[in-house]
């Protein structure tokens, strides 16, 4: 259905909150611009339900479904982070830091939106470095023996009887 749909580019308006894509229209040859109004979001709006409802809704399904779901993510949340008065370089920062994945940073205390986020992008990396069978260097059973020299043992994981309680 989408097939005749090439996204080139892919904005945002702030008032009205708006996605606008520029699309290649393989049906009729040309380069399109489209405009979807982002109706009912707000400051207090989930940005990944609500990016969920735009993929299903059958108005602009076949033009939001070849947008990268951490682009649309991406776009939704400087709307909202405008939306709640953020200037546009604070919340272009604030993106940047939410893409980026820090092995230090406990994501156990991070916000439900940055988690997923940040999930959405561990997954990409993960898509992205994984080798399948039919790649060139795929192996199929690779054993590898790892250095076991720093391991520290403690008291609870040792074989023996759990008190009772």
């Amino acid at each position: 259905m989408s097939d005749w749909i090439d996204i080139k580019k892919c904005g945002l308006k702030i008032d009205p909150p708006s996605l606008v894509l520029i699309y290649y229209d393989r049906k009729t040859k040309k380069q399109r611009r489209r405009t979807m109004p982002l109706r009912n979001f707000t400051k207090m709006s989930y940005v990944d339900r609500f990016a969920a409802d735009l993929r299903s809704c059958p108005r602009n399904s076949k033009y939001v479904k070849n947008l990268p779901q951490a682009q649309l993510l991406r776009m939704l949340t400087i709307i909202k982070d405008r939306l709640k008065g953020m200037s546009l370089e604070a919340s272009l920062a604030r993106n940047l830091e939410m893409d980026n994945i820090d092995p230090e940073q406990d994501l156990n205390k991070v916000d439900e939106e940055t988690l997923k986020r940040k999930k959405l992008q561990m997954d990409n990396e993960f898509e992205k470095n994984r080798k399948k069978p039919g790649d060139p260097d795929f192996q199929y059973d690779v054993e590898v023996d790892f250095d076991t020299g720093g391991v520290e043992t403690s008291g609870w994981d040792s074989e023996g009887t759990d008190p009772e309680f």
